[in-house]
This record gives C-alpha cells, structure tokens and sequence, in this order.
C-alpha cells in the first residue's frame, strides 16, 4: 500500500512522524491537513483513538478535510463483520460511532477494499484518477521554483496527500523527526504528501 504510493510520487506524513512539540494535537493535525493536496481514509474494524467528547481523531479529520473542502478518497472494509475479533471495537458504544462514521462515510463517493491486495489497487487507481480531475498545488524542488514561476506549471512538482485510517497496529512511513513541513521546505521534496495515522493493514 504503502509502497504503491511512493511510486506514484507521494511522500507520507503520519503523525507517528511528527517531532515532539508542545504544540497542541489538534492544531498539529488541521495545519498538516491544510498543507495536503489530498486527504485518503480508510475504514476497518475501529473506530480509531477518541478526544474528550468521545469523537475519534480520524472521524474529526475526515469532517475538517470534507469543510476545507480537500479531494477526500473514502475506502471503507466491504465486509466488517467479517474482520477478526482482535481487530475490531469490542465496546458497544464504539461500535456504534463506527457504524454511524462509515453511514457518514458512505453519502458521498468512497470505494470498498476487502483484503491488503484490493486496498493498495483501488487505492493507487483512485489516486492516480484524482490527480488527474483535480490537479493539486503540489511540492517543487527549490531549484526549480524560479522555473515553475516563468513557465507556470512546467516544472517538476509533485502532490500532497493525507492518508488517515482506524486499521489497528502502526507504521512508520519515514525517518523520525521529519515532518512534511520540513519536506515542504526542502529541496529534496519531490512528491504528493500522504499524511498518516494508520498502521499495517489487516
């Protein structure tokens, strides 16, 4: 999955990859989600980690990306009942909030996925169709910036993607203590940015 989108130029942010910072979460997450050309989710068996209303981070995500009005890519588990108890909510109150976040989910354009195969293809198809109907801003080498200024857009760029999810375990896409701003900021930014909080698929 997680291979099929750096070959097509993306470079992952998680928020595993964040330094420390006294910053607070959330603000941390929106700035990261503003500076993403795309925002992917994928629905499994959990409802992910919860604020103090009990409101999963990945939930909140989904609804800021959908209100700043960035290209959402929804992958939902076609069969969740079929997901193995140890990677599912067991809490019924959890389960009831997933339930309701895919119902929410599902009222605008997703796709399902059913095992890893499925998801790193309809995934990479997905991606590939969006950045082709709704071209994003994108990253550009520093010694190519003055370039991209006189020829508008001629340039090697490249897209930001932010990849958030409620698969249970965890993944470390880059090395620690970098952050997409820094990638941003660099000369060697070269790809679309896939922001991350998910973990190895089930």
């Amino acid at each position: 999955m997680i291979q099929a989108l750096l070959e097509l130029d993306c470079i992952p942010a998680g928020m595993e990859l964040f330094p420390a910072s006294d910053e607070e979460r959330w603000s941390l997450i929106t700035r990261v989600i503003d500076d993403c050309d795309y925002y992917i989710v994928i629905i499994g068996g959990r409802y992910g980690s919860v604020d103090e209303k009990g409101i999963s981070y990945t939930e909140r995500e989904y609804d800021y990306a959908v209100k700043r009005g960035i290209p959402v890519l929804a992958f939902l588990h076609s069969d969740a009942d079929a997901i193995p108890a140890g990677k599912t909510e067991l809490q019924q109150d959890a389960r009831e909030r997933l339930a309701a976040f895919r119902q929410k989910v599902e009222q605008r354009m997703c796709r399902h996925w059913r095992t890893p195969d499925d998801l790193g293809g309809v995934v990479s198809r997905s991606l590939v169709q969006a950045m082709k109907l709704q071209p994003g801003e994108g990253w550009v080498r520093g010694r190519f910036a003055s370039d991209l200024r006189r020829s508008r857009g001629s340039a090697p760029r490249s897209m930001s993607l932010l990849l958030a999810s409620n698969l249970p375990g965890s993944s470390r896409l880059s090395p620690p203590g970098t952050s997409p701003r820094d990638w941003k900021n660099s000369e060697s930014a070269t790809s679309p940015t896939l922001r991350t909080t998910w973990p190895p698929v089930i």
